[in-house]
């Protein structure tokens, strides 16, 4: 978190409230691993088109609209936000100058830079951001994830070309972190008066203009000449390096990996850790990494329905997991084990959680047993009154990354050793998604990159269902998680902020609501010639400093 100031573009920063006063460092783990240094007194060159391969493919690049962590990386290139978040917790100017808080933090009042222009020659003025913000709120856009970032938005105002007033129906201390997110990344009106116009060819003011997306193979985007209003904590001014980016694609790891090693690509995320030895070995290229903030990657657990709804029965499948083992075997020492649903790389990680809840099978299968779960059937499933102890978990086949199949895997082989049986289930995107919106499932997995606490919000709050914007998937409405919530968003006391986002974590845990696997790492490899590739605070790449050397 941060400390809520004033900040100008050429000014110090004043502090007016603490709502989020400073808790700790944001994320400390954004390096280039065994990278070179940066070309001794070279300056950077201009040109050239950097071509970059990921292994998801959204299906909408409205930022509004996915809450994917690749819409993020893509957009960050197209849309500029109204301020800046760092690494190091700071916020800075950016589409907004400067800023005021009231007392009461119910209301935002920010003076906008002049002179910006979106891609398709609109004008950035008060009128835009307000078409922009409400385009997130509104029920028709259907967001997955910027909506519940909102929550606490009632409306905004325009009292003139340069002023937005931006009221809250709640003091709400994450506000500016929400607002430096790609998701609330600040959109052309123009282009928001097609509804498929943003999912499709999305218009912002950024570095990069969006040129063409070939379905299946690759986003073209284009440097913006006009540019000249990048955030303070930039490299440099003015427009980006390279003449373009072209984000290709590749599912597969090994064909992903090989498209690098053999020069095809000039960079590919999601780097399998098993091929971080082969990047290090060769001479032609280099590693860079960041660990992410915010929720890991956890596998969420139906308390609301079937065996799960029995807290015996989610301990007892919390122990007999081996998730050190797991990690360590499938990720080679590249990813940290979780132990609670905060990355420890963000604020308001508890420690306490370290530690507290070991694999032991012995006390999964007395668990089971005082469930009633004491029958075995032939198939050594354990069952009760004849039926078997038998959970459902879908899974979308077309986003499966970070080698996450062979994880469930392990998961499900594991706990069938205490008789838990789970049955994964491979789905295409729109049976998976009907099974997620009603909840027809027992077992759940995803990962929430964002640089703030809050996103316990939007994944346990029980305001924070799908059909409100929030990844609350199995609807969970727990009094006590929801006090803490409200507690920490609203107080000015940075202390009970992290006291109150450590007893959830500590809380989730207890009663294996949650079963945190590992904290989410990015893993890049490049090319030696690719330069000033760095990291925001969610630990997405950016390349509006990049360029290639010879």
């Amino acid at each position: 978190m941060h400390t809520i100031v004033r900040r100008t573009a050429r000014g110090r920063p004043r502090l007016l409230v603490a709502l989020g006063a400073a808790l700790a460092v944001l994320l400390s783990g954004c390096a280039a691993d065994d990278g070179p240094a940066e070309q001794a007194g070279a300056a950077p060159r201009p040109g050239g088109t950097l071509s970059f391969a990921t292994d998801v493919e959204p299906a909408c690049i409205d930022p509004a609209v996915s809450p994917l962590d690749v819409t993020a990386l893509i957009d960050r290139n197209i849309f500029d936000s109204l301020v800046n978040l760092t690494p190091d917790g700071v916020i800075h100017p950016w589409l907004a100058q400067s800023w005021d808080i009231s007392p009461d933090g119910l209301t935002y009042t920010f003076r906008l830079r002049s002179g910006v222009r979106f891609h398709d020659g609109a004008t950035l003025d008060a009128a835009a951001v307000k078409a922009s913000l409400d385009h997130v709120v509104d029920p028709k856009t259907k967001s997955q994830g910027a909506a519940g970032l909102m929550a606490a938005y009632k409306g905004s105002a325009a009292p003139d070309p340069t002023t937005v007033r931006i009221t809250l129906s709640r003091p709400y201390a994450p506000f500016l972190q929400v607002l430096s997110t790609a998701y609330l990344g600040i959109q052309s009106p123009r282009s928001l008066t097609n509804p498929a116009a943003p999912c499709a060819r999305p218009v912002g003011s950024g570095p990069f203009r969006f040129e063409k997306w070939t379905k299946k193979q690759s986003i073209s985007l284009r440097r913006n000449p006009d540019y000249a209003w990048a955030p303070p904590t930039a490299a440099h001014d003015g427009p980006a390096h390279l003449d373009g980016l072209s984000i290709r694609f590749i599912t597969e790891n090994a064909v992903r990996v090989g498209a690098l090693t053999s020069g095809q690509v000039d960079v590919i995320g999601s780097l399998p850790a098993a091929n971080v030895r082969t990047v290090k070995r060769d001479g032609s290229l280099q590693l860079l990494r960041a660990d992410a903030p915010g929720g890991v990657y956890s596998v969420f657990l139906n308390s609301g329905r079937g065996p799960f709804a029995d807290e015996r029965v989610r301990i007892a499948f919390q122990r007999s997991v081996d998730v050190e083992g797991l990690i360590k075997a499938i990720y080679f020492g590249q990813y940290h084990r979780a132990w609670g649903a905060l990355s420890p790389n963000g604020v308001g990680y508890n420690r306490a959680v370290e530690g507290s809840w070991p694999r032991d099978p012995a006390l999964a299968n007395r668990l089971l047993d005082e469930a009633g779960w004491t029958g075995r059937d032939s198939d050594g499933v354990r069952t009760r009154n004849g039926t078997r102890l038998s959970l459902r978990w879908p899974v979308l086949t077309a986003k499966i990354r970070e080698q996450r199949d062979i994880l469930g895997e392990g998961i499900q082989a594991q706990a069938r050793q205490v008789g838990i049986e789970i049955d994964r289930v491979g789905q295409d995107t729109g049976t998976y998604s009907k099974d997620v919106y009603a909840g027809n499932m027992d077992i759940w997995d995803t990962s929430n990159v964002r640089a703030e606490p809050d996103v316990l919000r939007t994944l346990f709050g029980s305001g924070q269902t799908l059909a409100k914007g929030g990844l609350n998937v199995f609807k969970l409405a727990d009094r006590q998680i929801d006090t803490w919530l409200e507690q920490a968003v609203t107080t000015t006391d940075p202390a009970i902020r992290a006291a109150r986002y450590g007893e959830i974590q500590k809380y989730l845990v207890e009663h294996a609501l949650t079963l945190p696997m590992y904290v989410p790492t990015y893993l890049i490899g490049a090319e030696k010639k690719v330069h000033g590739v760095t990291f925001e605070a969610a630990a997405y790449p950016l390349f509006y400093d990049a360029w290639l050397g010879k």
